[in-house]
């Protein structure tokens, strides 16, 4: 017995150091990691697209105004799976490689997120501004049934 752990104690003590410096030294995730959540304003449209993937339900989303949506991403509860990036049409949620996240303020946990909503002009309805692509075509190209060619 008092050899057995003789022997487990030499293999431990060959084994060397086998922890990081972690907090006396910063350490940089490994690439492909999934920390807190980003969200740029600019780009979101408010499709909701990223509350219905979202498998903690994690991101709610509320029509203010008839011209409002609220996005609200309470990421105290998230996984960090990253569907919610996946879906994004717009590329405006990102997961970045930031991991240090305590605080003791439970607002720091919230990000909210108000998306303008463009109205119909006959209807009133609200939908999403226009893509990229949908801009393009709009821009002056002639519509046609020769594929907008002169």
């Amino acid at each position: 017995m008092l050899l057995s752990k003789l022997r487990e104690a030499l293999i431990c003590f060959g084994a060397g150091r086998v922890t990081l410096p972690y907090p006396a030294a910063p350490r940089e995730p490994a690439p492909g990691f999934r920390g807190k959540i980003q969200v740029d304003a600019d780009l979101c449209f408010g499709c909701g697209g990223c509350a219905h993937v979202c498998p903690a339900g994690v991101i709610q989303v509320e029509d203010a105004a008839q011209l409002t949506r609220v996005l609200e991403f309470h990421w105290s509860r998230c996984t960090y799976c990253g569907r919610c990036e996946e879906v994004c049409p717009e590329g405006a949620i990102r997961l970045t490689s930031q991991f240090e996240t305590a605080t003791d303020r439970p607002q720091d946990m919230v990000i909210r997120l108000e998306v303008f909503m463009g109205p119909c002009q006959r209807c009133g309805r609200c939908f999403p501004p226009p893509t990229p692509l949908e801009r393009m075509t709009a821009a002056g190209f002639r519509h046609g049934g020769d594929g907008g060619r002169a």
